[in-house]
């Protein structure tokens, strides 16, 4: 049996990984700018984190959620306090597709609506809900095609206003990223994402803050929208949650009831998954994540605002898109094959994405700034 080609892929084989850097089979070694998309936030194979899982899964890997799981409450009461939302309830996941399913379904069931307001570029998974609310015409089956999502621009505020004024009494919810990452970094304005607020609350609908990539100290805050004041009613999360090990979930506001039936799942929340969750926000705050995230995202942004062939550079902390003047194509693959550094891409061929785990060093920033000066300087010399 094949596997089913899902990726193009790199001819690398990683079989090791430490902090910011990994090794394929042949011993050679990369700098991970990427971080698997975002996922690996305190960085590969952190000894904290090995040894709570591996002592976990000495004692329980796994029971359903039939049973009393003290851990759960564990990581949902270490998440409140980091996170700044410690009112909020946590429904456990497994992926940020299901977290975002699971937030549009809360919000149809609170406000017993179905029409949902999602913004163009927007990508917030592949499952049913979440694809129909993803502006990519070719990962939308037809089975996922629906009139109930209605896609605007980003930050612009009469096109809101207007669908406000259409959409209103059947608005169940507003979903936006707090950067969008797959779009190309691209950030809501702090006036549009009030507005979307306000906008929220007259209508009666519920404010989904799509934390999936942007959130777990990416930008430097907890979460990309508190750099803005706002609270939203759903916050979901994923990726650095786990630091490669599948997890997500929802932050649910207190006003939003709970009822038997309403949510479930199988692999949400098990032993593993939750020893995971724990140990990432441990490392975050032994750390200072957060703080490191600013100041080398900082650090970074400026460096390459510098350079030539440079149209743009996006971001807040360490998630940041870098807008040149052609096609990234060429520089991420001399990145990678000649200089060993793996970076991403967008769904805008000339933005460069970076997701360094939270932990990258000044000196390791120096190396990838090197590296990339002396690609775009070559690129403009031909």
């Amino acid at each position: 049996m094949n596997l089913f080609d899902v990726y193009p892929v790199f001819d690398i084989n990683p079989i090791r990984g430490q902090g910011c850097y990994i090794w394929d089979d042949k011993g050679t070694r990369y700098l991970d700018l990427y971080g698997g998309h975002a996922v690996i936030s305190i960085g590969h194979s952190h000894p904290h984190y090995v040894k709570r899982i591996a002592r976990q899964l000495y004692d329980i890997g796994f029971y359903s959620n039939s049973v009393q799981m003290p851990m759960q409450e564990e990581l949902a009461a270490k998440l409140g306090e980091l996170s700044g939302y410690p009112d909020y309830s946590l429904f456990l996941c497994n992926s940020g597709a299901e977290a975002n399913e699971n937030a549009i379904k809360l919000a149809s069931f609170q406000t017993g609506r179905k029409k949902i307001i999602a913004f163009k570029g927007a990508f917030h998974g592949r499952t049913s809900a979440a694809v129909a609310a993803t502006d990519n015409p070719s990962i939308i089956a037809p089975v996922n095609e629906t009139d109930n999502v209605v896609f605007l621009p980003l930050n612009n505020l009469d096109s809101f206003a207007q669908a406000l004024n259409e959409y209103g009494s059947e608005l169940a919810a507003v979903i936006v990223e707090g950067i969008q990452g797959v779009g190309g970094v691209h950030m809501p304005e702090p006036t549009f994402l009030k507005a979307v607020e306000a906008g929220c609350k007259k209508a009666g609908a519920l404010l989904i803050l799509d934390e999936v990539q942007s959130g777990y100290g990416r930008s430097g805050k907890f979460f990309a929208h508190q750099h803005t004041d706002v609270k939203p009613d759903l916050i979901t999360v994923a990726k650095g949650m786990g630091n490669g090990f599948p997890i997500g979930g929802v932050l649910i506001s207190p006003n939003i009831e709970a009822k038997h039936g309403m949510l479930g799942t199988t692999f949400g929340g098990n032993y593993l998954a939750c020893a995971a969750g724990i140990a990432v926000l441990e490392v975050m705050e032994q750390e200072q994540l957060l703080d490191n995230a600013t100041r080398m995202g900082q650090r970074l942004m400026q460096e390459l605002q510098a350079l030539p062939g440079v149209r743009e550079v996006r971001g807040q902390g360490l998630m940041i898109g870098v807008e040149l003047e052609e096609s990234c194509a060429p520089v991420r693959k001399e990145l990678l094959e000649k200089h060993r550094i793996f970076t991403g891409s967008s769904s805008d061929k000339n933005t460069l994405r970076l997701l360094p785990p939270l932990t990258i060093s000044a000196r390791e920033i120096e190396a990838f700034v090197s590296a990339f000066e002396s690609i775009v300087y070559t690129l403009q010399e031909n």
